[in-house]
């Protein structure tokens, strides 16, 4: 039997209101893409890199090396199924708003956000930060996203969702969503200790023999 497991999904930053969304999480897969670009000469014979012997030589073995941002998606599924069933008096949110108010919370996550008085954020699309559009200097929501023994620094770059339950007011009560993200790494606490976990876990690959 799986056992239930949650992700958390948090924004880095000082917003109103605050954005935050825990969710279950045990997904049976999450894409994850990791791209290089290898610099190498322009002369005929060294197109596909430089020659080497010895393991000393490989590092002039290629000009360089660009990394791209890793991306990945992961699809969660929101249910207010069990918070509907609880007694009177509790659920209430639930009961009258389905997953309306995390559905909602994501959308914010990924909308554009502009910065108002004492570093506080709100969505630039309600004004803040100046009178006109030209004014307001949009930025993006700097993300947390946590599960297991993975804690990412993010941005939230799509948001796809798919309602299939809903309340009789037709607000949902059950939606499939979609989260595509881009990992932010920059000099940061997150994506040092990130670096520090995937290297421990490399260490114990060898010493299991690989």
């Amino acid at each position: 039997m799986a056992v239930a497991t949650k992700g958390v999904l948090f924004e880095y930053g000082l917003s109103i209101p605050p954005l935050a969304l825990v969710f279950d999480f045990n997904p049976q897969s999450i894409s994850r893409s990791r791209t290089v670009t290898i610099k190498t000469g322009d002369a005929p014979g060294n197109r596909t890199g430089y020659d080497f012997l010895t393991p000393l030589e490989t590092s002039r073995v290629a000009q360089g090396v660009e990394l791209a941002a890793e991306s990945f998606s992961v699809d969660i599924l929101l249910d207010a199924t069990d918070e509907m069933g609880k007694p009177d008096g509790q659920g209430v949110i639930a009961k009258q708003f389905g997953v309306q108010p995390q559905i909602d919370t994501l959308r914010s996550m990924v909308e554009p956000k502009a910065q108002g008085p004492f570093g506080l954020q709100t969505l630039s699309s309600l004004g803040g930060g100046g009178a006109r559009a030209f004014e307001r200097q949009e930025t993006a929501s700097v993300l947390i996203f946590a599960w297991g023994l993975q804690l990412l620094p993010v941005f939230l770059t799509g948001v796809t969702q798919k309602e299939v339950l809903h309340l009789p007011n037709l607000l949902p009560y059950r939606a499939e969503m979609g989260l595509t993200m881009q990992v932010i790494e920059s000099n940061n606490p997150f994506t040092m200790a990130d670096k520090v976990r995937q290297t421990a876990m490399t260490a114990l690959n060898a010493v299991s023999g690989f």
